[in-house]
């Protein structure tokens, strides 16, 4: 959880200046689903939250940016 939640938000810093955008505050945390399938366990989905200041976005923008993050994020694509 911690390593997608690192990988998105440093991927959508990139993406927020390659946009012109500096954020001021980012903080994503992951909630993390484990369950028990055959022969052990396995991650079955994580949920990803994010707390933010980005002066300038507005919230279709900032939403656009972070579907981009999300999309090209290698931890997301897993």
């Amino acid at each position: 959880g911690a390593a997608h939640a690192g990988c998105f938000t440093m991927a959508l810093s990139l993406i927020l200046g390659e946009a012109g955008f500096t954020a001021e505050h980012m903080e994503t945390s992951a909630k993390v689903t484990l369950e028990s399938v055959e022969g052990g366990f396995a991650i079955t989905a994580i949920h990803l939250s994010l707390a933010g200041r980005i002066p300038g976005a507005d919230e279709a923008t900032f939403t656009e940016l972070a579907n981009k993050a999300k999309a090209g994020c290698p931890v997301s694509k897993a």
